[in-house]
This record gives structure tokens, sequence and C-alpha cells, in this order.
């Protein structure tokens, strides 16, 4: 089955390129509210599903015992800028467990913004691993290790217990056995495995909900949720998709991006989870699949509709300024969509 085009780039009046794409929605019994595209076929969603893989924290009691802020648990699901306040952040929640920046197991990289590099050139300082976009997710990791009582050392391998209970979370919540999936290894070091779209949408509408969920886990969702999208700046950062629509939609849509066009979504006022990959892996098409679907699938006031426009119409400029194109969803594609939740 091949995906269809969902967004397309204009070079002037005329199309430059075209991005292939699939978008999951689905409710948390497993029904499918809309489908574009083949929405069975197993992708990695990579950060896309930071969010379940930090319920063992709460749900473990972790998350309490460390005396963690709802900022903290935001960081934990977050995939950041390297911003100062994403760095203070995941170095506070390590000493809540009693450790510093050598426990982490993520690996460094330079902070996404040029701001934030030149602040750390002037310093004459290099990054370390809390400047790392998943330091919050490990800083976590540690944390539940801590608390469970086991190494922390080699806490990013498959056979690890944390490693164990973040997997299992994921099973429960997805309804399907990782075993069965691909496996592979994230950037950040620690196991990432492939996953049916529909299955991870099914799985963040009952993040978004709490439907269908025990009482401990639907309280581990609702205060994640919570914590993400009232701290949407600690799940990305400044000018970032994630944050902007979130801060944007003040609560109504839970929004996080994965590497290689990867999205997810939790609409709990619609009772549906989204899904979504651009085929190449386009980051840029990624952030328009998302909008459009986000303008189809709920009614938008001016101001909400106001902040999605960016990514709408990205109006493309060249290094004068001058416009020169721009990167748009495929207005037919998204049809379907539209009053498909209700």
């Amino acid at each position: 089955m091949e995906n269809p085009v969902l967004v397309e780039v204009f070079r002037g009046d005329a199309v430059e390129s075209r991005h292939r794409g699939t978008v999951a929605v689905f409710d948390s019994a497993g029904a499918k509210i809309a489908a574009l595209g083949d929405v069975s076929r197993p992708v990695f969603p990579r950060s896309a599903v930071k969010a379940l893989q930090a319920l063992p924290l709460v749900e473990s009691g972790a998350a309490d015992a460390l005396d963690l802020e709802p900022a903290e648990l935001a960081l934990a699901c977050s995939s950041h800028n390297g911003e100062s306040v994403h760095v203070n952040s995941a170095r506070i929640m390590l000493m809540k467990a009693g450790l510093d920046e050598e426990a982490l197991e993520c690996g460094s990289h330079w902070p996404k913004r040029m701001q934030d590099v030149a602040e750390l050139h002037r310093a004459d300082a290099c990054p370390c691993a809390l400047h790392n976009n998943c330091s919050g997710k490990h800083a976590g990791f540690l944390g539940l290790a801590r608390t469970l009582g086991v190494p922390t050392s080699g806490y990013v391998e498959p056979d690890h217990p944390v490693q164990r209970e973040v997997k299992a979370a994921m099973e429960s919540m997805l309804g399907i056995s990782l075993d069965d999936m691909a496996r592979g290894t994230d950037g950040c070091s620690i196991p990432t495995y492939a996953m049916p779209l529909d299955r991870v949408a099914r799985g963040f509408a009952c993040f978004g909900t709490g439907e269908g969920l025990e009482p401990l886990r639907a309280d581990a969702t609702a205060r994640l949720y919570d914590a993400c999208v009232q701290n949407p700046l600690m799940v990305a950062g400044t000018g970032r998709f994630c944050t902007d629509v979130m801060s944007a939609l003040d609560g109504r849509v839970f929004v996080k991006t994965g590497a290689e066009g990867v999205f997810i979504a939790s609409i709990p006022e619609k009772g549906v989870g989204v899904a979504l990959k651009c085929e190449d892996g386009a980051t840029r098409a990624a952030e328009a699949m998302m909008a459009a679907v986000i303008e189809a699938l709920i009614s938008l006031n001016d101001t909400e509709r106001e902040a999605l426009e960016p990514w709408l119409s990205n109006e493309l400029v060249n290094w004068n300024g001058r416009h020169v194109g721009a990167v748009r969803p495929v207005a037919d594609a998204f049809r379907s969509l539209r009053g498909a939740a209700g």
C-alpha cells in the first residue's frame, strides 16, 4: 500500500517536493476513528513515546519519593533544546536521587539553539550529558533505579530492571508484545522498538483520557499529561512545535515529537490518540501533518488557529528575506478527518 502525499513544498507557485505519510486516529477501545495510509505497519516511534516510558517513574512511587515537581516530570517526557532551564532541571533531578551528571549514559551533544551554544563558548565550556535532549528522561530512569534499589550502571541496557519496567508499561498501554517487534538502539542508547501506528494512537488515547486503565495507571497518565501541558517549555523549548502548540491550546492537546518524522498527540476532549509518520523522516513535514490533524479534529478559536498557522502554511524565505515558497499540508488529504472524532 502506497502512503498518500500529505505535504507539499512549493517553490513559487510550483510544487518542488512532496512528502508521503501515515496518520492513525484511534480511540481508547482501539476503534479506528480515521486513518491515512498504512497504519498497521510498524515504525520506530523513538522519542514520541517518552510519556509512556515515564509511567514507571510515577507508578512506582519514585516521583513522590524523590519529590519531583511537575516541571521535572515534564522534563522526563521531553526532547529538550538544552537551554539552561532544561540543563539545570535535569541536574536537580539527579541531585534528588543522590547522583550527578556522571551517572548519565545518554551521551552528550551541543544544544539545539545557537544562543545556548554561544553561551557555552563564552564560558569556554563544552556540552555534557545534561545538554542531551534526552537527559530528563534519563534522569527519571536513574531516579527510578535508585528508588527500586537496583544498580544505576547499565540502566540503558534491555535486560536492566529499569528497561524491563519501561518495556512492560509500553506493552500494557499498546496492547502488544514488544518481543514480537523489531528492536533497535535509540540515539540516547536505550532500546527502541518498532510499533504499529494504530496501536500507538490507541495507547495515547488511553494516556489522554484514562479510559480502560486501572486506577494507579490512570492517575499516573493524568499526572504526566497535566505536567506536560502545564509546563510545555520543558517538553521541547523555545521556538519548538510541541511547546508552542501546547502553550496555545492551553491543555486541550498533548503533542510530542520523535525522530525521523514521527509525532503523537492525545486529545482528551475527543477521546482520541493520534500517531503519524512522515515517510521520509522530514521534521518540517511531520509538523505540518500534525498541525493539519489538530486543525481538522478540534474546533479552534481565532487565537488557537493563529498559533497553528505557521505550520499550516510554513512560509519559506531566502537569505535576503525574500518569500520564495511554502510548506503546506495537502488540504484534500486531511478532509476525511474533519468531524471524524465527533
